[in-house]
């Protein structure tokens, strides 16, 4: 596990963006509608990032505060300097909240969790934070089969190197399917489960649009190509060129697939 979240750098917000953030806030907003919230909610925002989602909250979501933790000071750096109030930010670890027992009305992640040491006593602390009736929600990439862009590089990688199998996010991430989050959600004593799959088109308009982010080493994917040398690395942009398919302007048009997932807390979070 050591060997394999070493790769899993985030620390540069702009290269986040490009990456994978232009996706994710495409999520977040689907996100935000699906939970359709009551007006004047205190939100937190578990593992905030780049504020994709916190942004989605305060722009739609009509809360009374909404605050973003994220343990990446760049990542915070980047959310602060294009946050509008009632959006704040702070820097702090997803397993030790920084906010009180019931403090919130509701407690949100986006994309974070499968990179937390333990995804269940992760959701288990937001439950905790969050008032009883309150909301706990979150999404995931479907790394197992939906995300494209992640399913193809990494199958492309592992044709050109069966040892970076180990490092496949739908291998080493299990709580990326919706049995998988249902039964997170359920362990922590939350009810009214509910799992939806969110799908946004990621369309690039060509392959260098699709290929630059992974070498900025950010994330997983990026982590692993900075550590090959040159030559391995362009074998696996040969590979990965060659499987991606390409509209007659020359753009590649992908998919990527979200599990969302909610609930409420009843009573007493589970610890």
């Amino acid at each position: 596990m050591r060997e394999q979240q070493r790769y899993d750098v985030w620390s540069a917000g702009a290269a986040y963006e490009r990456y994978m953030g232009r996706w994710s806030r495409r999520v977040a907003e689907r996100f935000g509608a699906w939970l359709d919230p009551a007006d004047g909610l205190r939100w937190l925002d578990v593992g905030c990032g780049t504020g994709g989602l916190t942004a989605v909250v305060a722009a739609r979501c009509r809360p009374r505060t909404v605050l973003g933790v994220d343990r990446s000071e760049g990542f915070v750096a980047r959310a602060r300097a294009s946050a509008s109030p009632p959006a704040h930010f702070v820097v702090g670890d997803a397993m030790a909240l920084p906010v009180r027992d019931e403090a919130c009305d509701a407690a949100v992640s986006g994309l974070v969790l499968n990179f937390l040491p333990s995804p269940a006593a992760a959701v288990a602390r937001m439950a905790r934070v969050t008032r009883p009736g309150g909301l706990v929600a979150a999404y995931v990439w479907d790394y197992a089969e939906g995300m494209g862009l992640l399913r193809r590089f990494w199958d492309a990688a592992v044709a050109v190197d069966p040892a970076a199998a180990p490092l496949d996010e739908g291998r080493r991430f299990p709580v990326c399917r919706p049995e998988a989050l249902r039964a997170v959600w359920s362990g922590a004593g939350l009810a009214d489960v509910s799992v939806v799959p969110i799908e946004v088109p990621t369309v690039f308009t060509g392959f260098a649009d699709l290929w630059d982010p992974f070498l900025a080493g950010q994330g997983p994917a990026p982590g692993y190509l900075a550590a090959l040398d040159p030559a391995a690395r362009k074998r696996v942009r040969d590979a990965l060129s060659a499987t991606v398919p390409r509209e007659a302007d020359g753009s590649v048009a992908l998919t990527a697939l979200a599990w969302a997932v909610r609930g409420r807390r009843t009573g007493r979070a589970a610890r």
